[in-house]
């Protein structure tokens, strides 16, 4: 086993031990075809979570988007992102040479799964914040591609803003059922069944 495998599963052990995870696949179940995880985004270890509730086979297929600004900055996130977690890094300054949709694209054709974040920031309130059209756009060019819904539960309060180390708090995941956009959706429309999939696994709604 590579070094980066090991590590990464450590890793995983780490996240699962202090947060207490668990997670709840509702009506769907891993799958080994690519997907899209669409998220919450509470902190900057939701991906990580998300990650290390997938089984080791499908985590190895699995490539969390993060914003370069953040995991470029120093040696070991850099490290981290790009040979342990083997992160698809978007340039979330305006660039007019900057294709996010290329790079998110191409680990789907070669039949990896991503993980994404359709805030596009960390969210510090209750509420989702609006939706970005990135995940529009990743369905116009890969209708074939499933979206799955994730709700991440008190991660948020379990790393709070700052903080490097997880304080123990007990977290859940909750895996809701695929979709995929219709024939001749709008983008508000994908936009707003995204939102309303990822809202009807938010405890907050009962």
């Amino acid at each position: 086993m590579h070094l980066e495998h090991v590590i990464a599963a450590a890793f995983c052990q780490f996240a699962k031990l202090v947060t207490g995870v668990r997670a709840l696949w509702l009506d769907n179940r891993p799958s080994p075809q690519p997907r899209i995880y669409f998220a919450n985004h509470r902190s900057h270890g939701d991906f990580l979570l998300i990650w290390a509730c997938l089984p080791p086979e499908l985590r190895r297929r699995t490539r969390p988007v993060a914003g370069a600004d953040y995991w470029l900055r120093g040696r070991l996130r850099r490290y981290l992102i790009e040979r342990i977690f083997r992160g698809v890094l978007i340039d979330r300054q305006v660039r007019h040479d900057a294709n996010p949709l290329a790079a998110m694209s191409a680990p789907l054709q070669a039949g990896e799964s991503l993980i994404i974040f359709p805030e596009g920031t960390r969210n510090l309130g209750d509420e989702l914040l609006p939706f970005k059209s990135g995940i529009h756009h990743l369905a116009q060019a890969h209708p074939e591609i499933e979206f799955v819904p994730v709700w991440i539960e008190n991660l948020g309060r379990a790393m709070p803003k700052g903080s490097l180390i997880p304080v123990p708090l007990l977290c859940s995941l909750s895996f809701g059922p695929a979709l995929r956009p219709a024939i001749g959706e709008n983008r508000s429309d994908f936009l707003l069944r995204c939102r309303n999939a990822l809202l009807a696994l938010s405890p907050a709604k009962d």
